[in-house]
């Protein structure tokens, strides 16, 4: 792929259902403020993380027993929640009402997924993404408790582990490298992105899939 490093490679379009999976079965995304034209990212080297190889701190099991994870209890209403709580942190947030619509288009076709944690019923973190055949692209996570998206990210690895599944973070941050994630070149992102995405996830509904309990 003739694109930029780490810049945007594309700018317009639209956050149509066509226009987007279109974009992400060519390993693109969006990524851009509320006050921006619409902009397309297809970084290198690639964030991603083998659910085989998630981090699991000592310090963290105390809250895989305090906290319960649901796979897509309520796409919109946590996507809603990253969007406010975003704007509340900062003077700007990508997870923009657009944004909110139309991943919850994806969400309503089976495409976009939740992975909310919750404590005594209370939404307390998580993070979304799509998945495509074996690849699961994460695109936002959300901690309104401690550890409260590290607990999603690493019930959502032990569950596709499972089903041989690669995690496309992105972009790499001290957070992700923290949990286990690493770069690869975008040229061997792509490759691999083209053969897992064409394989049958394995599971009929995402949202059935058991969660595992305690530490």
């Amino acid at each position: 792929m003739d694109a930029p490093d780490f810049a945007p490679l594309a700018s317009g379009g639209d956050l149509s259902e066509n226009c987007l999976l279109s974009a992400y079965s060519a390993g693109i995304f969006p990524w851009f403020n509320e006050d921006e034209p619409i902009l397309w990212w297809s970084p290198d080297p690639r964030a991603v993380l083998d659910p085989r190889e998630v981090r699991v701190q000592k310090s963290i099991k105390p809250y895989l027993k305090r906290y319960e994870v649901k796979f897509d209890a309520n796409f919109k209403g946590f996507i809603e929640r990253c969007k406010d709580v975003r704007k509340k942190e900062s003077d700007g947030t990508w997870i923009s009402e657009q944004i909110v619509q139309a991943y919850s288009r994806l969400a309503a076709d089976g495409y976009a997924h939740s992975v909310e944690a919750y404590e005594d019923g209370e939404l307390v973190g998580g993070l979304y993404g799509l998945i495509f055949g074996r690849v699961f692209c994460g695109e936002s996570m959300l901690s309104l408790k401690s550890n409260a998206s590290k607990v999603a990210l690493i019930r959502l690895c032990e569950v596709l582990a499972n089903f041989g599944f690669l995690i496309d973070c992105q972009i790499m941050n001290e957070h992700l490298k923290f949990m286990g994630a690493k770069e690869m070149p975008r040229a061997e992102f792509l490759a691999l992105f083209a053969e897992l995405s064409a394989q049958d996830s394995g599971f009929e509904r995402f949202a059935d899939l058991k969660v595992p309990r305690g530490a």
